[in-house]
């Protein structure tokens, strides 16, 4: 069972977004101090979740096609953001808000066990994601992004690709060359 599938179709069938949204090119759907209790849906393109510094931008999470996105800090917190979401091109999006979503979630077991999972699977990948980040060589991080999440080369641009997996895109490069 794929898990993001499984729920987005319960989703649907329960009649449960709020609106469609679509960004141009650079958009935020999201900016740091701003609270955004909503989660999205991509129906097509592509964002990166990021946070920046008095030096470079800090990439902490990709979004495209077929995935959930959202400012998961003020999700759960329900406090402003910290993380600025931007679109990578066109982005079309499905929204839900937090009150909403979660009385369905609650609605019945399955749903809540099927968020609780896909919560810990999200915990897990940033455990390893951290791992990986903290322990890897640049060349053993693109080949676990690789096999991970093969789908991201062809929806990403290289420079946030690089910044996730805290790189230069020069090192990407040169990794993807050889």
């Amino acid at each position: 069972m794929n898990p993001i599938a499984e729920l987005k179709s319960r989703l649907d069938k329960a009649g449960i977004w709020d609106r469609e949204i679509e960004l141009k090119r650079n958009e935020y759907l999201n900016v740091p101090g701003q609270a955004d209790l909503n989660l999205y849906y991509v129906l097509e393109g592509s964002l990166r979740v990021f946070m920046e510094d008095e030096f470079e931008e800090h990439t902490i999470r990709l979004g495209y096609r077929d995935n959930f996105i959202g400012a998961l800090d003020s999700f759960i917190s329900e406090q402003p953001s910290q993380v600025y979401i931007q679109a990578l091109k066109k982005t079309r999006l499905l929204r839900v808000g937090k009150v909403r979503y979660m009385n369905f979630i609650r609605s019945n077991q399955d749903n809540l066990d099927l968020w609780h999972f896909m919560m810990e699977q999200l915990i897990f990948q940033q455990i390893e994601r951290e791992k990986d980040i903290l322990t890897r060589s640049p060349r053993d991080r693109y080949q676990r992004v690789l096999e991970r999440s093969p789908q991201l080369f062809q929806e990403i641009p290289l420079k946030h690709i690089a910044s996730y997996l805290r790189m230069t895109p020069e090192t990407l490069s040169r990794l993807r060359k050889s």
